[in-house]
C-alpha cells in the first residue's frame, strides 16, 4: 500500500523529511478496524513527532486525522461493519493515517458525520477530542453548569481554538474571548462563535478589562503558557480553571492559583490511547459531536484542501504550520 513516512528527523526543507514509501497493508487485531483511509488533516503534533529520533528502525508514518471506510473488522468489534463510513485521530504508538489503510482501535472511533464529507470530517477529530476533553473533562464545564459562564482562548484562530470557541458559544452556552493577532484571525474567530477578540500582542489583562471584563470562569491555552501565565493567573476567577494543550518551556509557578482555589490541568488527546485508559471515551465524544455538526450546531474548520495524500503535500503542510499563523485544519485527501 501507498504510505508517506520518515526514517530520521530532517528539517522540513530536506528532501527526504517526508517521503513517499510502499507498506505491507496492516491486519488488524480483534478489537481494530482496518479503514480505507479518504482523507487526512494535519497537525502541529505531526511536525514535532517528525523531529525526533525514532525509537526503532524503519519507517513511521504519522497522522493523527483521518476519515475513510471501514474495510474490515477484527474478531471481537460489534459496532462497526465493513462500509462504514468513520472518522478519528488514532493513537501516538501506532503507524498513522498517512497510508492508504490503517489499523485503529474501535473504542476510538466513530460513525462520521452524514452531513460532511469526508475531507470536511477529516479536519476535526483531534481537536475536537482535545477541545472536549479540556472543557468538559480537565474543568468540568457541562452545559448544564457552563450557561452564562467566559472562557478565554488564547490561540483562537487554531484548529483547537476553532472548534473550542464553537462548542464553548454554541454547545455550553459561555461567552467566548479570542485571542488573535490579525484580523484574518479576528475574522475567523468571530465566525467560529468568539463574542469578542483580544490583540494578544497587548497583552491579556489590559484588552479584557477594556471590554468590561475583570475576570473569567476558564481560559483554554492553545499556545506556549509561558508568556501568558502571569496573566492568566490574574484574570482567572476564584474557583475558576486554566487548562492547557501545550507543553511550557519551564516550571509555572501555580501558587498564585491557591488563594482562588483555582484549578490547572493539562490536556493531551492521546493519554487514553497511550495508557489504555477509557478508551471508548473518545469514541462517545466523536459520536456526540457527529450529532451536533448534523444539528447544524457546530460546523468543519476545514481551512483549505491541499491535494492528495503523498509527500510533496505534505511536506507543504507541515512547512505552513511550523512556520505559524496558519487559520483553521489543512486537509489532504485521495490518493494518487
Amino acid at each position: 500500500m501507498k504510505a508517506v513516512g520518515f526514517n530520521q528527523p530532517r528539517a522540513i526543507e530536506d528532501v527526504h523529511a517526508l517521503e513517499d514509501i510502499e507498506l505491507d497493508q496492516p491486519t488488524p487485531g480483534p478489537r481494530d478496524l482496518l479503514v480505507a483511509v479518504e482523507a487526512v488533516s494535519v497537525n502541529p503534533v505531526d511536525t514535532k513527532v517528525r523531529q525526533r529520533p525514532l525509537a526503532e528502525k524503519g519507517y513511521k508514518v504519522l497522522g493523527f486525522d483521518a476519515a475513510g471506510r471501514v474495510e474490515a473488522v477484527g474478531a471481537e468489534v460489534r459496532g462497526f461493519l465493513p462500509g462504514d463510513r468513520v472518522w478519528y485521530a488514532g493513537a501516538m504508538q501506532r503507524q498513522g493515517s498517512n497510508a492508504q489503510y490503517q489499523c485503529v482501535d474501535e473504542r476510538i472511533v466513530a460513525k462520521a458525520p452524514e452531513s460532511l464529507g469526508l475531507q470536511e470530517a477529516a479536519a476535526l477529530p483531534l481537536t475536537t477530542l482535545t477541545a472536549w476533553e479540556a472543557l468538559e473533562d480537565q474543568l468540568g464545564l457541562t452545559p448544564q453548569n457552563a450557561d452564562g459562564k467566559t472562557l478565554l482562548i488564547v490561540g483562537g484562530a487554531g484548529g483547537v481554538g476553532s472548534i473550542a470557541a464553537q462548542l464553548a458559544a454554541r454547545h455550553f452556552g459561555m461567552t467566548v474571548i479570542a485571542t488573535a493577532g490579525r484580523e484574518r484571525s479576528a475574522d475567523w474567530c468571530r465566525a467560529m462563535g468568539a463574542h469578542h477578540t483580544i490583540d494578544y500582542r497587548k497583552g491579556l489583562v489590559a484588552p479584557l478589562k477594556a471590554l468590561g471584563i475583570e475576570q473569567v470562569d476558564a481560559i483554554l491555552l492553545a499556545q506556549e503558557p509561558d508568556g501568558y501565565w502571569n496573566d492568566v493567573c490574574e484574570l482567572v476567577a476564584p474557583l475558576g480553571g486554566i487548562v492547557s494543550i501545550v507543553d511550557a518551556r519551564g516550571p509555572l509557578d501555580t501558587n498564585p492559583l491557591k488563594p482562588k482555589s483555582a484549578r490547572f490541568a493539562w490536556e493531551f488527546m492521546f493519554t487514553r490511547a497511550l495508557f489504555g485508559v477509557a478508551m471508548e471515551r473518545q469514541g462517545e465524544i466523536l459520536s456526540q459531536a457527529a450529532k451536533l455538526l448534523d444539528e447544524g450546531v457546530l460546523e468543519t474548520t476545514l481551512a483549505e484542501t491541499l491535494g492528495p495524500i503523498n509527500a510533496s503535500n505534505l511536506k507543504e503542510a507541515h512547512r505552513r504550520i511550523e512556520g505559524g499563523g496558519t487559520i483553521g485544519k489543512l486537509v489532504l485527501a485521495g490518493w494518487d
